[in-house]
């Protein structure tokens, strides 16, 4: 065999013996905690590269290098209300959002929050999750008041933020995403009352989404796929055995690992489209086009924001 066959040969089956390698940029909100299934997907799973940066839903119209976004389902109705391109292609994770309210404000029921402040992010998922939680108690929303702050993640929490709020009798509950509540609850101690550990009104959706540009590209399409495949192997951890990833998520929101042990119950880690999905969003949508002041859109348009089939093929095989 003359050796330039030699060489010709042998690199032929190099070539088709090597694994297929993907490069994908991923902007997620990096201050919560949903996110961190896709890190482990990353480290762990995922056969190429991965670029991880702050971001969500919007980056994929801010920056056309990124593949993916991920935020809640607010978020994900938002964006869709200037981008009728925009996918949801599956769950990173489902969190069931909890109250925790302080009982020398005269606190021990839900319908005890009528004329009270409550802290929760305007305009968001937060926001949303009060209006329909305390409906469930009869209460309007001008039967409160909603007062905005800020999340954290651990002890020592800033003045302005919500647990510090609450610990300083400046509101009188918070109603939003972990670990705040639970870090919100730890401030004042025996006088916290939690409401929602069971509650099944109301949980965040929080989605991954792409564009309909990318999914007709079939490399990028293949690299989602592949994408989506790794972080079902990685979901799979974090439902059934979170103590070998507990740490690594809570080094990657900068808290720690007592305290999202603590919230870990009212997270479901799994990547799917829920079955009601498109209830939600229509439900959901007349929140937030009253805040953006639009009108909802019909069933039949937000039917469009729900790609199934991406996921469908991350798990034919």
């Amino acid at each position: 065999m003359h050796l330039l066959e030699y060489i010709s040969i042998t690199t032929f089956s190099a070539l088709f013996a090597a694994p297929l390698t993907f490069s994908l940029k991923i902007a997620s909100a990096l201050g919560v905690l949903e996110w961190t299934p896709e890190l482990i997907a990353k480290e762990d799973y995922f056969q190429g590269d991965v670029d991880i940066v702050n971001g969500g839903i919007a980056s994929l119209y801010s920056d056309p290098t990124v593949d993916l976004g991920s935020n809640s389902e607010t978020q994900l109705l938002l964006q869709f209300g200037s981008h009728s391109d925009l996918r949801s292609i599956g769950t990173v994770a489902e969190v069931y959002y909890r109250i925790v309210a302080n009982k020398r404000s005269g606190i021990s029921s839900l319908e005890d929050l009528k004329g009270k402040r409550i802290g929760a992010v305007k305009s968001t998922s937060s926001e949303y999750f009060i209006q329909t939680y305390l409906a469930t108690a009869g209460l309007k929303p001008t039967d409160y008041t909603i007062v905005n702050g800020l999340g954290c993640l651990q002890e020592p929490c800033g003045a302005a933020t919500f647990p510090a709020l609450l610990r300083d009798r400046s509101i009188d509950a918070i109603g939003m995403w972990e670990p705040s509540v639970q870090l919100g609850a730890d401030a004042i101690g025996s006088d916290a009352i939690v409401f929602g550990d069971n509650q099944t009104i109301y949980r965040e959706i929080y989605n991954l989404a792409t564009t309909a540009e990318k999914l007709d590209d079939p490399s990028k399409r293949e690299e989602i796929v592949q994408f989506l495949r790794a972080l079902k192997q990685a979901e799979g951890i974090f439902r059934n055995d979170p103590s070998k990833v507990i740490s690594r998520a809570a080094d990657a929101v900068k808290t720690n690992h007592t305290l999202l042990e603590a919230v870990w119950p009212v997270h479901k880690w799994d990547v799917r489209v829920p079955s009601d999905m498109l209830d939600v969003l229509v439900d959901e949508d007349k929140f937030v086009a009253s805040n953006g002041r639009r009108k909802p859109f019909s069933r039949e348009s937000l039917a469009t924001l729900i790609d199934p089939s991406v996921l469908e093929e991350a798990l034919e095989s």
